[in-house]
């Protein structure tokens, strides 16, 4: 199958993170976040064994049932409007933070959870959606250079007659 007939990852609709239980980890992340829960599916005998967390045109979707074991790589990366006192919370709620210099913390099922901050990432979301997040479009300086980068590589490859985008399949 050639790259054209791929059709390409614009996005990311949902995470599940694998939990313990549903209930404890809606508590747990409820002392950190402010969130709507968007909705859950229950057992026949009523308990929650998913839940989705709205957030905005995503959803992160907590799952009973943990199978994976911990490890110090694999993570989920969380943007918040203001993320100043993520890292008192997480402890007081139970987690315990991660040695590095970003924000890091594990829950009590050892799901890795890195904070950034929506003025920190380089991605931008429509006026609509900003709108109901009632988040700011401003970024920081950083993630403005970083944008601007991609932008002026995107220009080079179009003026070369080059793929926009690098192409990646079968993997």
């Amino acid at each position: 199958m050639s790259n054209e007939q791929q059709p390409r990852l614009i996005g990311i609709n949902h995470v599940a993170l694998e939990v313990g239980d549903v209930e404890q980890a809606l508590q747990f992340y409820g002392k950190i976040f402010s969130f709507a829960l968007r909705g859950s599916n229950e057992d026949e005998t009523g308990r929650m064994t998913m839940a989705f967390i709205d957030m905005g045109d995503q959803f992160l979707a907590l799952s009973e049932g943990r199978t994976l074991a911990p490890d110090s790589n694999r993570h989920v990366g969380l943007v918040v409007d203001d993320r100043s006192s993520v890292c008192e919370r997480a402890i007081a709620a139970g987690g315990h933070l991660v040695g590095n210099a970003r924000l890091d913390f594990v829950d009590p099922w050892g799901n890795r959870i890195q904070v950034v901050e929506y003025r920190d990432i380089q991605f931008s979301k429509t006026d609509a959606m900003l709108s109901v997040l009632g988040v700011s479009g401003q970024k920081s300086e950083d993630a403005i250079a970083q944008l601007q980068k991609k932008s002026r590589k995107e220009m080079y490859r179009e003026r070369k007659g080059l793929d926009s985008k690098p192409k990646r399949s079968g993997v």
